[in-house]
């Protein structure tokens, strides 16, 4: 478990370091919010959310990695029932929790009560790697929750909750990352999995875009579902990112904390 840790906190500060510098380097639109500003407030959320989920495994007996570990201990979930090949196990694993998220994030968008806690992602005016991590302490909680049932149900190998996981973190911060793809490079890409332009168009903040494109990782469920959006109707570089709150509101670390609280 612990080399579960090292493993994923390796990958994690690495890729949030290329992407960080490939932002720098060749950045997809111009910020609105200076970076400073808003890194700030995006990584205490963030840092807020590893501290909520390190409660939450004191209280429960195990988080994603450790239900599965219990799950096998015990012979519990559909996995443990018969015998596969590791390979095939991983990509069932991958595609059940990535179809999971997928659908998750959809709720989250039709559900007032969810959507008050989500919009504190949609919220942000500017959309880059650290935008990946700005999630409500809450939502996180409830999306651990959710994951740590999925894992009881399924009893998927540790091995393979801990590819999935650092799948998901990863192309997470790739399709928020404020990144210039060329075009062939791009459509290449999306084919398999949601890439900046195409994720972007779900952090408009025209609702009939923002309820679209709610793939992390994968963009084959979009396709399925009829919920995919090629481009947004602005383009990229004259769309307006983020939600009702086009002022410096969403870059605040209290404002954010509060906003599924506030009436409107």
């Amino acid at each position: 478990m612990e080399n579960e840790a090292v493993i994923r906190l390796g990958v994690f500060f690495g890729l949030f370091i290329a992407l960080a510098s490939i932002e720098w380097l060749i950045p997809r639109r111009a910020r609105v919010h200076k970076r400073s500003k808003r890194w700030v407030t995006n990584w205490a959320i963030s840092i807020l959310n590893s501290g909520t989920l390190q409660v939450m495994a004191f209280a429960l007996p195990a988080l994603a990695a450790g239900a599965a570990l219990d799950a096998g201990n015990n012979g519990w979930g559909l996995f443990n029932q018969f015998e596969a090949p590791v390979w095939l196990e991983v990509l069932l694993a991958i595609l059940v929790f990535d179809f999971a998220i997928w659908l998750q994030h959809l709720i989250t968008h039709k559900v007032p009560i969810l959507w008050r806690l989500h919009r504190v992602h949609h919220a942000d005016r500017d959309m880059d790697v650290t935008t990946a991590i700005r999630f409500h302490p809450v939502e996180i909680a409830l999306s651990m929750l959710l994951k740590i049932g999925l894992v009881y149900a399924l009893g998927p190998s540790v091995l393979a909750i801990v590819l999935f996981e650092v799948l998901l973190n990863g192309t997470a911060m790739f399709n928020h990352a404020n990144i210039r793809l060329p075009l062939p490079v791009d459509v290449a890409i999306r084919r398999v999995l949601v890439t900046p332009d195409m994720h972007r168009v779900h952090h408009s903040v025209h609702r009939h875009e923002h309820d679209s494109n709610y793939g992390f990782s994968l963009s084959i469920w979009d396709r399925l579902f009829g919920t995919y959006i090629a481009q947004p109707e602005a383009g990229h570089d004259d769309m307006i990112t983020g939600l009702q709150w086009q002022d410096d509101r969403p870059s605040k670390l209290g404002w954010s904390l509060i906003l599924p609280f506030k009436k409107k």
